[in-house]
């Protein structure tokens, strides 16, 4: 009985292993493409700081690294003193923090938080040398201008022109950004869902294919003008060609085809709504007979 149940407790600690490191491999890169998609903000910000609590500091230097400093009590000089830690990237952030707490700290970020106090790095950095910081504050001016993308000067109509389209390109890459920002935010979403419900084809043409199931959406289209079929693996691929706006509305399709019920549901909402409509009528009209 023993050995049985050592033997299952083994199972679930290695399944446990492996998960544990697919998730923070995604956890990793997820952060990652958000801190590469915000790096001139936090560069032209001098830095944000995440975490400021007595024993726990987390702030983010002007060129994407981090410092986490804790207090740890010195047996030597019978002292607390502060550690700092340079962490070089977002894969090794991940193995410290949790990445939604992480990510929450972005979204709590105050006029306060801006700058970060780096202070002298004593793990991961033998020299102990002093890392220097950027102005701590930045205005409102500065603020905004970070997130603006930079036009060129133009004398006359082709300048003009030559600048319009590459502005025009500047913020198509932008809004293929935010799309395939919600797209990611979805899948993330509804993981804990999909391996319930199972794959659902949302589009199945000759010359395109759409799913989602447990992993996403996975797709593959015949470009125009060739003649083999392409993958497309992440959100930023399936932007290329889709709408998001779209896929939501078709996925909402596809459901309600797989499990009819769901129309069902909508239809008695919809009836229910209606007779509450009915009903505060009904009752206007009893008070104006009254009246």
């Amino acid at each position: 009985m023993d050995a049985r149940r050592n033997s299952l407790l083994a199972d679930i600690a290695r399944e446990a292993s492996i998960e544990r490191s697919d998730f923070l491999v995604r956890a990793g890169e997820q952060l990652q493409r958000f801190m590469q998609a915000h790096a001139n903000r936090i560069r032209t910000l001098g830095g944000l700081t995440l975490i400021n609590e007595d024993e726990d500091y987390l702030a983010v230097a002007p060129d994407g690294t981090f410092r986490s400093r804790s207090r740890v009590y010195d047996e030597a000089k019978a002292e607390w003193v502060n550690e700092t830690e340079i962490i070089e990237t977002a894969a090794e952030l991940v193995e410290l923090y949790n990445p939604a707490d992480i990510l929450q700290a972005f979204v709590d970020i105050e006029d306060s938080d801006v700058g970060a106090d780096l202070g002298p790095a004593t793990i991961g950095d033998a020299e102990g040398t002093e890392v220097g910081t950027a102005d701590p504050y930045a205005g409102a001016a500065d603020t905004w201008a970070a997130g603006q993308p930079e036009v060129k000067p133009a004398h006359d109509q082709p300048s003009a022109a030559a600048a319009l389209y590459d502005l025009a390109l500047d913020f198509q890459e932008r809004s293929q950004r935010a799309e395939s920002g919600l797209i990611e935010g979805f899948e993330n979403a509804a993981s804990g869902l999909l391996s319930q419900v199972g794959t659902l084809v949302i589009v199945d043409d000759d010359d395109e294919h759409l799913a989602l199931g447990v992993g996403g959406f996975r797709g593959r289209v015949i470009p125009e003008g060739e003649d083999g079929w392409q993958d497309l693996s992440g959100a930023s691929e399936i932007v290329r060609y889709y709408d998001p706006t779209d896929v939501f509305g078709d996925l909402a399709e596809a459901l309600t085809e797989a499990f009819p019920n769901l129309a069902d549901a909508d239809a008695e909402a919809e009836g229910d709504d209606a007779d509450g409509d009915d009903a505060d009528g009904d009752e206007e009209s009893d008070d104006e007979g009254d009246a």
